[in-house]
Order: C-alpha cells, then structure tokens, then sequence
C-alpha cells in the first residue's frame, strides 16, 4: 500500500469498511492531479498530461471517487446486462480493487428507449457498474484537459456552468442597438450517435486503448449483440464530454475566418458570436447572407470531419425581430429592445405535465398532491426566473389555480364552493395558499403548514454570468467557483416550506 493509498484508505483491520475512507484526502490528492494537468495543458506538455493522467487513474483516491459517483448518483440502481448493482459497502469497496486496466473488457451496453419532446424516442445506452466506474474514474483525468481546452461560450455539459449562463450570454451580444440582427439557429442531428470514431480517438487526451475498447463495445438489444461503428455511448458518464470535445475548435475557426479590421482609422468586428449548450448552438450576424453563404458551409465542412450534419428540421436563419426558441425560453426584440420570455412551447410541456400529475392524483391526499407538485412547480420556475417571466408567472398561478379548483370540487361534489375555498385554500403570510395543516405544531402551539408554491410570488432576477475563461480545476479559479456554487445553493429558496 502506498503513501496516498494509506492516507486515504482505512486501515487493514476495517478494509471492507466502505465509509472509513477519508474522503476529504482523496478529493484533495484527485484535485492536485488536476491542478497539474491544467498547468501541463495549457503549456501544451502532453508527455506530461498522459504521464499525470496515468497516475491519477491509477490511484487509489481516483478509483474511489468514481466508484462513489456511480453508487450515489440516479442510476445507482440501474443494472447494465450484467444486472449486477453495488449496493452494499463491501460492494462498493471491492469494487476499488478491480477497477484495474490490466485485462479490462467493457461489456456491451443495455439499449433502452426514452421519449423526446417531438413524440420521437431517444436511443440510450446502459453501461455496466464496473465500466460507468471505469469512465468516471478517466473523466478525472479528461475533465481537466476538455475545460482548459474547451470553446469560452459552450456551456453545456461543463462544472459551474449552465443554460442561465448561455442565456445572459445571448442577452450580452444581442440587447444592444448596433447588435447583430440574424441568428443562425443550429441543431446537429444524432449528435451522439454520429461521432465519427477514428477522429474522436485522433484528438482526445486520454487512454486511447480504453477509450477505443469503451467506442466499440455495441449493445443489446432484444437479447440480439449490435455493434458500434460511430457514435459515442448516449448515457455513458464520459460521453457528454467526448461531445464537447468534438466540438469544440467552431469558436476559434469563426473568429479565424471572420476577424476584425481596421477600417477608416477604427476597428471593425464581424459580428459573428457562437454560443453553444451541447448539439444545440445559435450563431449571430449582420445580414442573412453572411450567415446563409459564408458561416453555414463553414459550420457543415467542421461538422463533417467529425462524422456529423445539421439538422435539416431544426436548422434555420431568424432576424431577432421575429425571435427564436433556446434552451426553453423566446429571445426577441420588440420594438428596438430585447426580451427574453419562457418560450409557448415550454410553458405548454411544464403545464401539460402539472395536468396530468393533478389528474393522475385524484385520490391522493392534500398534502401528497403539494408533495408531487412541488418539484415541478420549483424546478420551472427557478429555471426561468432569471428573465422577462412575471407574466407568465401569472398566468400559470391562474391556470395552476383553476386545475386545482376542478381536483378538489371533484372530490367534494355536494359541498358549495366557500366550503371548498375554506377548506383547501388558507391565508399564510399575507397571501391565500393551497395548504394543509401538519399534524406537529410549533413550539408555541400553533399548526405548521404545508403549502404550494405560487409561481406569481417568486421573484425575478438577473443572472450573473459566469466569466469566460473560468476554470474549476484552476487553482487561481477554484475559490471563484466556489463563490458561484455557494451563492446558488443559497439562492434555493423556492422549494416546498413549512412554517
């Protein structure tokens, strides 16, 4: 046993004992792995990138924290085709011990369906326990070079990032009056499924034995082995980042071939802005030529080295007059000024999903219908409350109020209406709530409540972007993540209460 093994292992008496790891030495000796590895990178030292990245998935720390991501995360229960789950201590921890490379063979993935939004159903793919461990415990060595690498306006799949931040960006490049004035809306279709593997393996700083053995693994389907050719495995831990890596480089070659000029004694820029959240990307102009003839072909030959295409349905050149859907929320300008709203076709899904949740609970109690509302009800509006959502704020509350009225006048046919206000409707800090009493009381005697949130009460404010160049595996950037990360946690202030 080694010095970082015996620092962060328990001891040998207590070995099978899965909590008696000390958990704060291994993310401490993982993050000074790291820390290297982002200073090797951006000295483009890739001897020395491969040579850290070897001892970090090597470690004992390295192997622990990914066997901990994949027994506490969603799908700790979900089995690959081996239909074996970690689900114990003495699991979890002999698990550290064959997360080995010497003789790994990834199984193949469990193909399962889900649906999309368009009615359409997404192909995912289930890997083993070992081999999701396998990929969290090489994402720690890719994660640092992929965010040091990685385009400053992608947003998607990256730590301390997120869509509020891929929307403020768009509110920076388009709110003002010499603001460019065509949007080229980009969807990539069958992203994950069409990477092509020969340039994915070419460009990738990790393991490309392991990485080669994880792109060909195929999957079963109706107990039928399929192979794989192309594409990386949607709903593999490291996938999302495989993706960020093949796209990203569309920043730097935009502003290689669009750069600014010196004209007339001042500088002069193009215009042309990425921003990107995944396979979805909108890129800016100043006239639909430009974007149509010049910046469209340029993005198709980039993605085709890759082994991908846009989306013939969902691609699209938009003046910022008539507005455009992202990431769920409408940008457009009205009348010179920029306004961001929760797109038609997001409200609708979110109000869609609240009716069937009401209309699948009708003889479940009060206080388990709040129950399964409530993360609805918060999940939405925190989502959208960083933009123009007053509005429709309100009108979800009325429509929100109105399907709540029919649930509990169901119930109660034959009482008149005040009977049905007074009993599920309750007046609570100055304003009336669906709410029910709990059975423990306060200490001074009175009822503690349980209510619903109301979308009308929670509050707008303006999102705080991230800056460009940060880097949560920096360590000059670390206490700035931090900062970030504290605030939001904070800021969870509209979840389901008691009082």
């Amino acid at each position: 046993m080694n010095a970082e093994q015996s620092a962060c292992a328990p001891s040998r008496r207590v070995s099978t004992q899965w909590n008696q790891i000390n958990w704060p030495k291994c993310e401490g000796h993982v993050r000074r792995l790291q820390a290297r590895i982002v200073k090797a990178t951006r000295e483009n030292r890739w001897g020395k990138v491969h040579a850290l990245q070897w001892q970090l998935t090597h470690s004992f720390s390295g192997k622990a924290l990914a066997v901990k991501r994949v027994t506490q995360n969603q799908g700790k229960l979900t089995p690959g085709v081996d239909r074996v789950v970690w689900d114990t201590p003495q699991a979890k921890h002999k698990a550290i011990g064959s997360l080995r490379r010497r003789g790994y063979q990834p199984q193949p993935l469990r193909r399962v369906y889900i649906p999309k939004a368009n009615g359409k159903k997404r192909p995912l793919g289930i890997p083993t326990m070992k081999d999701r461990a396998m990929q969290a415990l090489h994402l720690l060595a890719l994660a640092p070079v992929a965010e040091t690498t990685a385009d400053e306006h992608s947003y998607g799949f990256r730590p301390c990032r997120s869509t509020a931040d891929a929307i403020e960006q768009c509110f920076t490049i388009l709110a003002n009056g010499k603001s460019p004035t065509w949007v080229l809306e980009g969807d990539i279709e069958g992203c994950f499924d069409h990477i092509n593997h020969d340039w994915i393996l070419a460009n990738t700083h990790m393991d490309a034995r392991i990485l080669q053995q994880w792109l060909k693994a195929g999957y079963v389907e109706n107990q039928i082995l399929f192979p794989t050719e192309e594409g990386t495995p949607q709903g593999g831990i490291i996938s999302p980042t495989l993706a960020n890596v093949a796209l990203d480089g569309l920043q730097p070659l935009l502003k290689q071939r669009f750069p600014a000029k010196w004209v007339q004694g001042r500088t002069v820029y193009p215009k042309i802005h990425l921003i990107r959240y995944a396979d979805d990307f909108i890129i800016t102009g100043t006239t639909k030529e430009v974007l149509e003839r010049e910046v469209r072909p340029l993005v198709e030959q980039f993605l085709r080295d890759r082994g991908l295409q846009l989306s013939p349905e969902k691609t699209c050149i938009t003046p910022i007059d008539h507005g455009f859907d992202f990431l769920g929320q409408n940008i457009r300008k009205y009348g010179g000024k920029l306004l961001i709203k929760p797109s038609q076709k997001n409200t609708h899904n979110f109000l869609a999903k609240v009716r069937e949740t009401i209309r699948q609970s009708r003889s479940v109690s009060q206080a388990e219908l709040i129950h399964r509302l409530n993360p609805l009800i918060s999940g939405w509006v925190n989502y959208h409350r960083h933009i123009v959502a007053k509005g429709t704020f309100r009108k979800v509350e009325m429509v929100l109020w109105g399907c709540l009225w029919r649930w509990a006048a169901r119930r109660h046919s034959a009482k008149p209406a005040q009977w049905i206000d007074q009993k599920y409707w309750h007046r609570l800090n100055g304003q009336k709530l669906f709410a029910v009493p709990l059975a423990a009381r306060q200490s001074d005697g009175k009822p503690r409540w349980f209510w619903l949130v109301n979308p009308a009460r929670v509050g707008i404010g303006r999102h705080i972007k991230i800056k460009a160049d940060a880097n949560p595996f920096d360590p000059h950037w670390r206490s700035y993540c931090a900062d970030r990360a504290f605030c939001k946690q904070s800021g969870r202030s509209h979840r389901s209460r008691q009082v």
